[in-house]
């Protein structure tokens, strides 16, 4: 039975009357409070952060979603709050009336919003006490991660957690007005659909009511948004919650939100200004930051060739550089294999590095292999003209001082060299100058450069049985001049084929992407038989899409924002789980509700599932 008004509840160290709540009104919040508030009575509610008690005085630091104010009470202005402030204690929630005074010229706190101003107590009530948390409740996070998600509740009450959420409710509202103001609609679609292949694996729900058959719920939106704009919808938009079963790592988890674009009679310029707008607009309204445009624009191709990463971050250059022709009569046998084999040898320049240890060099080096290069190669450019490297004597002057001239080398600079297959020796190499742009302190901070990113390549291998798949999905449409090598069988035409998909990066990660897609029955079964997906599978499983082109389906395209991901960028946060309310561990479990757990055996009866115990794992197969 609950507590009732001045009931008496003890603890190890105190004893505090807990008040009911009988509709005081409060009449503002704790950080709101500043100077011209002083002489003003106030009602503040919230949670003590923290309580000092200094005889005559007890100080009281009250604190709420907006930020802390000092709360004062003397034991000769009011008695009996002075008696309940002895007794109160971190995390009571409390309410406080009281009258805003101008701080003391001596003890004022320009560090705080509020600083300047406390709040002289006339009445505290107690609404109820706090066990001792298991973490202490302040700006900085305690180490043990998985702590703060067993305990959710109270790691939010931290303000930077509480402006992170602050945050996320701006930038969501930011985008619902602009969408709304240039003709969108916000429409649901269903999170239980049918389950199709849409790259990840799908969370599966089974059907009481028609045994053996199964919901997935949705990985996205994508058919059904594109339904929307066969019924005549024209402008659509979702802040939809997607679910896929993959593997999670610092900005994924099992369930998320996009927000979903889909527009008609459009293409990629007029999509492309309309993103850049809301851009634009969300990042004036919510940080007051001023974003340049147009937004620049890079081939996927391009990309991959200068910064070995089809989200490379332009805020710092050191570009990798082609110098296989540069090498291409070179005595050294690395060099001349790899050329010989159709590889390339490509570089970066790491500007005043040439004095760089041996184990730096090492560790660089083992980045490289990581992302399957076969070594790194290294060639200092000393001050006074000499170049020290471990395959100095394999190459002649003229190739030492063509390396310099592709790369911009200079003295006191350090070359790094991969040979290998292209995308294996840009992607070491892009991966090297990320490591290198950090350790340096190239990348400027607070600096916000997008980047389009285009023609991405319309197929790719599965890595698991190397047969060809979308690399975005089936529904992209392939550049205009490519659409007649839909037929070819060969497959270094398959690897060309380019698609009118796109993303967008900011600061090197992906921030959204989308595409032109294919809106004609006739293009669209091509692209399913380029896919190896027969006829009837087709048909089975988007024989309802297959169906909607037959009746004038417009030309469409559309996008979708990671918006977990977005904000993480806006708030400056390392994961995507600071931004998120409940998110769950890198195992997709949630430490606050112990879920995923277990089932009664009527549930599943219901369903008309059994379960089977892998011994050796012990899990059900």
């Amino acid at each position: 039975m609950a507590p009732t008004e001045g009931e008496k509840l003890t603890n190890a160290t105190s004893t505090v009357a807990i008040s009911g709540y009988e509709g005081q009104e409060r009449t503002c919040y704790c950080g709101e409070l500043d100077e011209k508030h002083v002489g003003s009575e106030v009602v503040l509610m919230g949670w003590v952060n923290r309580q000092r008690d200094l005889g005559e005085l007890i100080f009281i630091d009250l604190r709420d979603r907006t930020g802390m104010v000092q709360v004062v009470t003397d034991h000769k202005r009011s008695p009996e709050s002075f008696r309940i402030a002895k007794k109160v204690r971190s995390e009571y929630v409390i309410c406080v009336s009281g009258t805003v005074v101008k701080r003391a010229p001596d003890t004022e706190n320009p560090n705080s919003s509020t600083g300047m101003i406390e709040v002289m107590a006339d009445d505290i009530k107690v609404f109820n006490r706090s066990k001792t948390p298991p973490f202490v409740i302040r700006d900085e996070p305690e180490p043990d991660e998985g702590l703060r998600m067993r305990y959710r509740y109270l790691d939010l009450r931290r303000l930077p957690m509480l402006r992170n959420l602050e945050l996320r409710h701006k930038a969501t509202l930011a985008v619902r007005n602009y969408l709304s103001q240039n003709g969108f609609w916000e429409v649901e679609t269903p999170t239980m659909t049918k389950s199709t292949p849409e790259g990840a694996r799908d969370y599966l729900v089974p059907s009481r009511l028609d045994p053996g058959n199964f919901f997935a719920l949705a990985q996205s939106p994508q058919l059904f948004k594109q339904l929307l704009m066969v019924s005549g919808v024209d402008k659509y938009f979702q802040l939809a919650r997607c679910y896929r079963d993959e593997d999670l790592r610092a900005d994924r988890q099992p369930e998320f939100t996009q927000i979903d674009i889909e527009v008609s009679f459009s293409d990629e310029d007029r999509l492309f200004g309309l993103i850049e707008g809301m851009m634009k607009h969300l990042w004036k309204e919510v940080l007051g930051v001023e974003i340049a445009q147009p937004f620049p624009r890079m081939t996927w191709d391009e990309a991959m060739a200068r910064y070995g990463s089809d989200k490379p971050d332009i805020r710092f250059g050191m570009e990798i550089h082609d110098i296989t022709g540069v090498v291409r009569e070179s005595g050294f046998m690395v060099f001349k294999s790899t050329i010989e084999s159709k590889g390339t040898v490509r570089a970066i320049c790491a500007p005043e590095c040439a004095g760089m240890s041996r184990q730096e060099l090492d560790s660089l080096a083992a980045q490289a292999k990581e992302f399957g290069a076969a070594g790194l190669i290294h060639l200092a450019y000393l001050p006074g003209g000499e170049v020290k490297s471990p395959v100095r004597k394999h190459l002649s002057d003229e190739e030492i001082s063509g390396i310099a001239h592709a790369t911009g080398a200079k003295e006191g600079d350090l070359v790094l060299i991969v040979a290998g297959p292209f995308e294996v020796a840009v992607t070491a190499l892009g991966r090297v100058r990320l490591s290198l742009g950090d350790e340096l302190g190239l990348i400027p901070e607070g600096k916000y450069e997008f980047l389009w990113i285009t023609e991405f390549p319309l197929l790719e291998r599965n890595e698991e049985d190397a047969r060809w798949q979308a690399a975005h999905h089936p529904f992209t449409s392939p550049v205009t001049r490519h659409v007649h090598l839909l037929g070819s069988d060969d497959d270094s035409v398959k690897s060309q084929i380019r698609a009118r998909s796109y993303d967008l990066v900011l600061n090197g990660v992906e921030l959204a992407s989308g595409s032109v897609r294919i809106h004609e029955r006739k293009l669209q079964d091509k692209m399913f038989r380029l896919l190896n997906l027969s006829v009837e599978e087709a048909e089975e499983k988007f024989g309802f899409l297959l169906e909607a082109f037959e009746y004038g389906a417009p030309p469409h395209c559309g996008i979708a924002f990671g918006l977990d991901r977005l904000v993480m960028l806006m708030a400056g946060a390392g994961t995507i789980r600071e931004v998120i309310a409940f998110p769950k561990t890198a195992k997709a479990t949630c430490l606050l509700t112990g879920a995923p757990s277990q089932v009664s055996s009527e549930q599943l009866e219901d369903l008309g599932l059994s379960l089977k115990l892998n011994k050796e794992r012990k899990t059900c197969k």
